[in-house]
């Protein structure tokens, strides 16, 4: 499942996805199938946890905190090599103060992973690589049939 940036829809493609440019379903746009973060505000983020057939997992950043830059190229490599299993999106918290009040975050980097519309696991603070792959298998495991 990869995820419209213009629109939000899910789409599904075969693994792997065809070679091409695939297209969004609803609105045609280019569909980045390589995994890549995507920015989403508190509005996209709701839409898309609510209907992701796939595990979400939501970094809340900030361009002005060491933490969070590191960990940019953790997260493209995790998405990237969990393309159409995992989708990872950002929410800038300076660009975004109310959605990350909303949810309660206190400190940044944090991590949040959803699965069938709920959250499952948080934890803030840089994690290397590995740690953070076991941590997001580890949390879909804690949820029902949520498997990546």
């Amino acid at each position: 499942m990869f995820r419209c940036p213009s629109c939000g829809a899910f789409n599904r493609l075969p693994q792997p996805p065809p070679p091409g440019a695939p297209s969004c379903g609803r609105c045609h746009s280019a569909l980045d199938v390589s995994g890549k973060p995507q920015e989403v505000d508190g509005e996209a983020l709701a839409r898309a946890v609510a209907s992701s057939p796939v595990p979400v997992l939501l970094d809340l950043w900030a361009p002005w905190c060491g933490p969070c830059r590191a960990a940019a190229p953790i997260l493209e490599e995790l998405g990237r090599s969990q393309a159409g299993r995992l989708v990872v999106l950002k929410l800038n918290t300076d660009e975004h103060p109310a959605a990350a009040s909303a949810m309660g975050v206190r400190g940044i980097p944090t991590f949040v992973v959803y699965a069938q519309g709920r959250e499952v696991a948080r934890r803030s603070g840089l994690m290397p690589r590995p740690e953070m792959e076991r941590w997001v298998v580890e949390a879909q495991g804690s949820s029902a049939g949520t498997r990546m």
